[in-house]
């Protein structure tokens, strides 16, 4: 009975933190677009989101080794409930900046947190992940509708709701088991875990999911907006694709032995390629969605064997710093991919410069051909 309670708590967490974080990461550039900042503005306002949540993460080994993750979890809500609140009341560059900032840093801590608690039961790792991060995708789907709703009244007036939505989340907390900090073991093999056989799996797995969420939360928004799609029907399209990373989710919990890698390497090649093609088929509602779909399905399997490989690798009481090694690739990509659209619609059009980031995402796919040979 205590272990269902905390699965369903773990859940239910996940479920609410991500319904308030995607009607964030839709009303922020719809937000920043009515303020009058540009696409290069815009980017580098999610990269530097990105940049807090990879300097979180790069602490998160050590801190876990020294705080419960439940109290993690905590602090993470609280801080994407600031996160809204500021930028609502203001959008002003420096309130803006301030948001993103804490935003990251939510992000860093929320998820390298939940994931380590549920991956510290008996069971298999891809399980255990996949439940939460099935009850995340629900979150995500329903976040963008009810962003796109309410942004045609006011950007402003979802950051709000999102706020308010965040500090829900502290109810399944409290009922979350109260781990120990993790205790690595005194033999554990020397240098960095991110090197280890199956972490550097993970780790480049990572960058891709974390490009497609980067992008997804950022550029795709633009896109649509600039081909004159409206709020509802960006909340929906965004929706889409985080309703398809349910399935993607679903059946990367079921895959198991020889088809992990095979599997893994279709997921990257896949995200990729549907992301890249965004920009060029924004005009239509019917072939964003289709390609937004397909991008959905392979990063929600990607999300999830990515994290399972690397905590399936090490020992038990280094899962958490498994986890936290991957979090950290998906963070620098999180931080990468605006950045480098940013930097690329300077000399080139938005839709070009979203072809060759998602082409950019290809590249972990071959390392991780060599590495599965390594291995």
């Amino acid at each position: 009975m205590a272990h269902r309670l905390d699965s369903l708590a773990s859940a239910t967490g996940a479920g609410i933190y991500s319904v308030s974080l995607s009607i964030a990461s839709v009303a922020l550039p719809l937000l920043a677009i009515e303020a009058g900042y540009s696409a290069f503005e815009i980017g580098a306002l999610t990269a530097a989101s990105a940049l807090s949540q990879m300097l979180v993460r790069l602490g998160l080994g050590w801190a876990m080794r020294r705080w419960p993750d439940w109290i993690l979890i905590a602090v993470a809500g609280v801080l994407l409930a600031v996160s809204c609140a500021v930028v609502a009341v203001s959008a002003a560059l420096i309130p803006f900046v301030a948001a993103q900032l804490l935003q990251g840093a939510s992000r860093a801590l929320f998820w390298t947190g939940s994931q380590t608690h549920v991956v510290r039961g008996a069971g298999r790792a891809a399980g255990a992940l996949a439940q939460v991060n099935l009850a995340a995708s629900v979150g995500l789907l329903t976040g963008p509708l009810i962003a796109g709703v309410l942004s045609e009244d006011s950007p402003a007036v979802a950051l709000v709701v999102a706020a308010v939505v965040a500090l829900f989340g502290l109810v399944p907390n409290a009922l979350l088991d109260r781990l120990p900090p993790f205790v690595p073991p005194a033999d554990r093999p020397p240098g960095r875990v991110w090197r280890r056989p199956g972490v550097d799996v993970a780790c480049w797995a990572g960058m891709t999911a974390g490009a497609w969420r980067a992008l997804l939360t950022s550029y795709v928004p633009v896109a649509l907006d600039q081909a004159r799609q409206s709020a509802t029907t960006i909340g929906a399209l965004v929706a889409a694709a985080n309703g398809a990373s349910l399935v993607g989710t679903a059946v990367a919990a079921r895959v198991r032995g020889r088809w992990t890698m095979p599997m893994l390497g279709a997921g990257i090649a896949l995200t990729g390629v549907a992301t890249g093609l965004t920009g060029v088929v924004a005009w239509s509602v019917a072939l964003s969605a289709t390609v937004l779909v397909v991008s959905g399905i392979a990063a929600g399997a990607v999300q999830v064997l990515g994290p399972a490989i690397a905590a399936e690798a090490v020992h038990p009481e280094e899962r958490g710093e498994a986890i936290a090694a991957s979090g950290t690739f998906r963070a620098a990509a999180l931080f990468a991919a605006p950045l480098a659209v940013a930097g690329l619609v300077v000399a080139v059009p938005l839709t070009p410069a979203m072809a060759v980031v998602g082409a950019g995402m290809l590249l972990p796919a071959l390392a991780l051909r060599r590495l599965g040979r390594a291995s």
